[in-house]
């Protein structure tokens, strides 16, 4: 498989992350993912996992008309979900690896809504998400199958939209003085360090601070944060080292251990700075590159999630437990699914097969097992 071009690949993770401090900057880089992947439309957006509600952040050239009905009618309709929410996040997969190509032909989605467009497949990654609603990004084609280097063109670029994420809510867009920034910093769980290429420390929130004071992990030497480990704290100027001399990061996802403890999961991510996103205009830059440190977050598992996991439900069997809990009998769930009644009937019995229950109140019973 042929690599990108580097030129092409940096200058798309350069508007990843511009967009991360500034959000005015998400439309563009939407459509440079997108052109970069080899896609026709892309979108970021929410999609509640248990409830057709959808919220849509940015696009890029998409139809209006055809955004509008899935918004207001089809989203209930969409075979991917909940399934698509329950996947890691920072996962790549193609609807065609969700739902089968012919089984989505069969659904009212597939004739309604992605036939007249000439849809034919797309990419998502799963950005973020709790207990019921998840972020996506999804690239979508045409009248034509996703290339196979497009699946690897994504996935270079998923780490950086994760990281994009992260410092995303950090900014307060418009706003640079120091004080609002602290003020940003100091509501996020994790510690977060920002630096100049010597290490220098420019600004820590509330719990960068405790972590200093603590003396654990990592240090204030002479205004500069060092790490406790000798190997981490190389790691760190490394990476300061590179974002300084316009080299910017790597395509891979690096978070540096900092304890020599391999039962310690404390890591450490260096996120490139603009040179223009800190201090008032004419001023030399100060931080080049902020600094996560924080512990790998437990998932949040919802019941239904839960059973998926446990019993290996397919997309499909998935969507018709999630409507067996709100609707009754068959002909109903058919109805808000957009399938046929013997869809819905076959995909149940093989639901209670996989789970060893007999019938609908012993898979709920089961499921309500999970949440407690």
């Amino acid at each position: 498989m042929n690599d990108p071009d580097p030129v092409a690949l940096s200058a798309v993770i350069a508007r990843i992350y511009d967009a991360a401090v500034d959000p005015k900057h998400w439309p563009d880089t939407i459509k440079s993912i997108c052109l970069f992947v080899g896609g026709d439309q892309a979108l970021l957006y929410w999609h509640d996992a248990l409830k057709p509600d959808v919220d849509t952040l940015f696009r890029f050239n998409d139809d209006p008309y055809y955004s509008k009905l899935y918004e207001d009618h089809y989203a209930a309709l969409n075979p991917l979900f909940p399934a698509f929410a329950f996947q890691p996040v920072g996962a790549v997969l193609s609807a065609s690896d969700m739902v089968p190509a012919a089984e989505m032909e069969r659904t009212r989605f597939h004739r309604e809504w992605l036939a007249p467009q000439g849809m034919t497949d797309s990419l998502g990654v799963v950005l973020e998400k709790d207990a019921t609603r998840a972020a996506f990004m999804t690239i979508q084609w045409q009248r034509r199958p996703i290339e196979q280097a497009a699946r690897y063109r994504i996935a270079l670029i998923a780490p950086h939209l994760l990281r994009s994420v992260a410092i995303g809510r950090l900014f307060v867009r418009g706003r640079r003085r120091e004080a609002v920034l602290t003020g940003a910093l100091d509501h996020v769980e994790a510690g977060v360090f920002l630096v100049a290429e010597t290490g220098r420390l420019v600004l820590a929130n509330g719990r960068g601070r405790n972590m200093i004071e603590e003396g654990r992990l990592l240090r204030d030497v002479g205004g500069r944060l060092r790490a406790t480990s000798t190997l981490a704290d190389r790691a760190i100027f490394d990476h300061l080292r590179a974002i300084g001399g316009g080299e910017g990061i790597p395509a891979s996802n690096h978070a540096i251990p900092l304890s020599d403890e391999t039962e310690d999961g404390w890591t450490a991510t260096v996120l490139p700075l603009s040179d223009d996103r800190l201090g008032r205009a004419g001023e030399p830059r100060s931080a080049i590159a902020a600094i996560f440190v924080r512990l790998p977050s437990p998932p949040v598992v919802s019941p239904l999630e839960a059973l998926a996991r446990r019993h290996n439900l397919t997309a499909s069997e998935i969507r018709v437990v999630e409507a067996t809990l709100r609707l009754n009998g068959l002909d109903a769930i058919a109805a808000a699914l957009g399938v046929a009644r013997s869809t819905v009937k076959t995909h149940l019995n093989r639901v209670y097969r996989k789970s060893g229950t007999r019938n609908q109140a012993e898979l709920i019973r089961m499921i309500a097992g999970f949440s407690v």
